[in-house]
């Protein structure tokens, strides 16, 4: 789910659990945001497709395995598997030495943070990720680094140290 979330331009594992197969049509996964509402177009790629691949459920009309069995209290059924991905996630930032707690927040995080990285433009990072505005998003990344000047400082210390 982390991985999935993380090629899916960080999106929240809320979405994730309400995909359905029918939201995949003509390459492209059209789904609207839980939070926003908001209607979201992705291009359905080779990755993507090998993880739905792996987590197929016939009898299912979701796309990923999180709520398991439509009808049935789905509320529940995702609070209980978002909370074993987070345990699970947390473990393997354990037995890696992460310094910071892994859990599936930090895809999207991830995907924003990377998407910057590249010069990605803060408008297309805030569609890409169901933010209302763009302010959201511009406050979202500001909270991880401050790039320019950590560029600034990289290339005064290439000079002196």
């Amino acid at each position: 789910m982390f991985l999935f979330s993380l090629y899916t331009c960080g999106m929240s594992l809320t979405d994730i659990a309400h995909l359905k197969k029918s939201d995949l049509q003509g390459g492209y996964l059209s789904y609207c945001r839980q939070k926003t509402g908001q209607r979201i177009n992705i291009r359905w790629e080779a990755c993507m497709q090998q993880l739905a691949d792996k987590y197929q459920r016939d009898d299912s009309p979701y796309l990923m395995p999180i709520i398991t069995h439509p009808g049935e209290d789905e509320t529940r059924q995702y609070q209980n598997k978002i909370h074993l991905i987070n345990h699970y996630l947390k473990k393997l930032g354990e037995e890696l030495g992460l310094s910071s707690k892994l859990t599936s927040y930090v895809a999207r995080h991830s995907w924003a943070s990377i998407a910057k990285s590249q010069d990605v433009p803060l408008a297309d990072i805030s569609e890409a990720m169901g933010h209302s505005t763009q302010r959201t998003t511009y406050i979202y990344l500001k909270s991880f680094e401050n790039t320019p000047v950590d560029r600034a400082n990289r290339k005064v210390l290439s000079v002196i140290a």
